[in-house]
């Protein structure tokens, strides 16, 4: 499904994915990601979910192209040329490739960095904020594409986000407020 975690900064929406990632550990509960249990089996959590962080951390003066192929080499991924291409053309930067990131706007590299989250061929893409400091004609763009990812490829795709629009693409959303959720009446 795509799953909308909706709520207002501060809300622990970041830290929810943090926890989710395996990059926090939650300070109490439970709580399994793609049948593996945080705390438990971190390793391969992070090995079969892909994260959208709310800042692409992407290098400027390397190419779209250098960019998957530097962030696929750290990763070991097999297929890093067939990935990136078959991202690159699904994103709509197949022929911005060998353009150096410096040069994108933020729409564009925020698809990027969704290019860089599925090169490991994820179950679950977690999204922090995918829509933030863009414009909204690139915001509904950036989650109809999350929306295809997940129809094309069968990922599951969570969006943390306090943009609103995320209501019309997801299957499910939940309101989070001060670290509780709610079913969102939106």
């Amino acid at each position: 499904e795509v799953f909308g975690l909706l709520g207002p900064n501060g809300a622990g929406k970041t830290t929810t994915v943090r926890m989710l990632t395996a990059l926090l550990a939650p300070s109490s509960g439970t709580a399994s990601v793609v049948g593996n249990r945080l705390g438990e089996d971190d390793q391969e959590i992070r090995r079969r979910i892909g994260l959208l962080p709310e800042s692409p951390g992407l290098y400027d003066s390397l190419s779209a192209e250098q960019n998957l192929a530097f962030f696929g080499a750290m990763y070991g991924v097999a297929d890093i040329s067939d990935q990136s291409q078959k991202y690159l053309e699904l994103l709509g930067l197949w022929n911005r490739r060998f353009e150096p990131v410096g040069t994108f706007s933020k729409g564009m590299r925020q698809k990027l960095a969704i290019a860089r989250a599925l090169l490991l061929r994820p179950r679950v893409l977690l999204c922090d904020e995918p829509t933030g400091n863009l414009d909204p004609h690139t915001g509904h763009e950036v989650v109809d594409l999350l929306r295809r990812i997940h129809e094309d490829d069968g990922v599951t795709v969570v969006v943390a986000t306090h943009d609103e629009v995320i209501s019309r693409s997801a299957d499910r959303v939940l309101e989070l407020r001060r670290g509780r959720l709610d079913d969102w009446g939106g």
